[in-house]
């Protein structure tokens, strides 16, 4: 049976180590902000240790982190317009970022994986766009797709960004403590 579903006490008090601390990391991260866009968002490194925690640890703990990680950085000054907006983009969004860690027998499966977690974490905020923000769109563009265009402004630099910053971090210290 794998590591990844048989998890010993001892183990679990180090992934909840590790889990803390790439929460504490991606919450300080998204302070320093490499960009920031004129009505939120903004270019920075948050997702680099939520997704390195999710390629060591498994899906399940990354998800979690990622649900904190988000809870956090909203109760620490997110802006919220409406609830359901805000669990669409801080808790629910953060915790795509789990998502990374389903596949990570290889290179091929981690880009993948990490590809989709930001994918899911990019409908949760054009979602969100869409349906507390479209005010926003200019006369006679479609709502959607200024959402996406507007949100992936962003997101697909921090993917970028943070996926390298990852992917480097798990190919020198790969070993799971799941």
């Amino acid at each position: 049976m794998s590591t990844r579903t048989t998890i010993g006490s001892s183990s679990k008090v180090i992934v909840l180590v590790e889990g803390a601390l790439c929460v504490a990391l991606s919450v300080v991260f998204s302070y320093f902000k490499l960009f920031s866009m004129p009505q939120g968002g903004s270019i920075t490194l948050e997702m680099a240790p939520l997704f390195y925690f999710a390629y060591r640890c498994g899906w399940r703990w990354g998800i979690l982190a990622g649900g904190v990680s988000g809870l956090l950085q909203m109760l620490f000054g997110g802006y919220i317009a409406h609830p359901i907006q805000a669990i669409l983009d801080y808790p629910l969004a953060f915790a795509c970022m789990g998502i990374a860690g389903i596949f990570v027998k290889n290179l091929k499966q981690i880009i993948c994986g990490t590809i989709a977690a930001s994918a899911l974490r990019l409908l949760c905020h054009v979602l969100s766009g869409v349906i507390f923000f479209s005010s926003y769109a200019p006369d006679g563009q479609n709502p959607w797709v200024y959402s996406f265009v507007y949100n992936a402004s962003f997101m697909v630099p921090s993917l970028i960004i943070s996926g390298v910053i990852a992917l480097f971090l798990w190919r020198k210290f790969p070993n799971s403590a799941a």
